[in-house]
């Protein structure tokens, strides 16, 4: 009874994780929080809280979750909150954003209800010189239960 099902979902989520010329993809989930800064090749998912600076390919962020510090990516969809510096070709604010910084893109999508302090640059597919290098710095995870 459970065999079955239990290979389906494994199933699933192995061929989900394959996606994207077959990058894998990190979940950082709603009781995770971070303190340090974040680098890597494959694409993030945050829910949780990060407390540094993220460069990774492509990064969604979820409705309740919080990042302070800068991001860089290719792909950048956000829906909670960003208090830094966002710099990536392809920008997505959903309604639920809350973004206090500077939006560096080359396209631009911004749902009505975002809210956004800071300036919109269109970078022609460059990296502002402030993001260009990306500071790698130790990290401490903070792992707290859900309440």
């Amino acid at each position: 009874m459970f065999s079955k099902k239990h290979t389906n979902m494994v199933k699933t989520a192995a061929s989900h994780r394959a996606s994207n010329n077959g990058s894998t993809f990190s979940m950082l989930g709603s009781d995770t929080g971070i303190v340090g800064n974040i680098e890597a090749t494959a694409d993030l998912h945050v829910d949780g809280r990060v407390e540094g600076d993220i460069a990774c390919n492509a990064l969604v962020q979820g409705e309740g979750s919080e990042i302070v510090g800068a991001v860089k990516a290719e792909i950048v969809r956000i829906a909670g909150t960003v208090r830094g510096v966002i710099s990536a070709r392809e920008v997505v604010i959903l309604k639920t954003a809350t973004i206090e910084g500077d939006v560096a893109y080359d396209a631009l999508t911004i749902e009505q209800g975002a809210r956004l302090h800071g300036r919109l640059t269109p970078n022609g597919g460059h990296v502002p010189p402030a993001l260009a290098k990306p500071r790698v710095a130790e990290a401490e995870l903070v792992l707290t239960a859900a309440e």
